[in-house]
């Protein structure tokens, strides 16, 4: 969290104003903090890399199914050959 705030606070557009990288770099950072401050989406990306960290936004449940698959029938095998 720590080191979060300060890349925050250092890369912040409002910081930065008119700066492109600034901007750019804000939004890698607050990604990687959603990522690694949720569980299911740190799960799925330690899994399948930042692919499986996208998807898990996009799954019913916020991520990782029961043992095995994915709900509704995905398969993780199936998941692992898309990504």
């Amino acid at each position: 969290k720590k080191a979060y705030r300060k890349l925050a606070v250092k890369w912040h557009p409002d910081k930065n104003p008119g700066n492109e990288t600034a901007t750019k770099n804000f939004q890698k950072i607050s990604e990687a903090y959603a990522t690694l401050s949720d569980d299911n989406k740190r799960k799925m990306y330690d899994m399948y890399g930042k692919q499986g960290a996208d998807a898990a936004d996009q799954m019913p449940g916020g991520g990782a199914g029961g043992m095995g698959g994915m709900p509704g029938g995905f398969p993780a095998k199936q998941l692992r050959k898309t990504f």
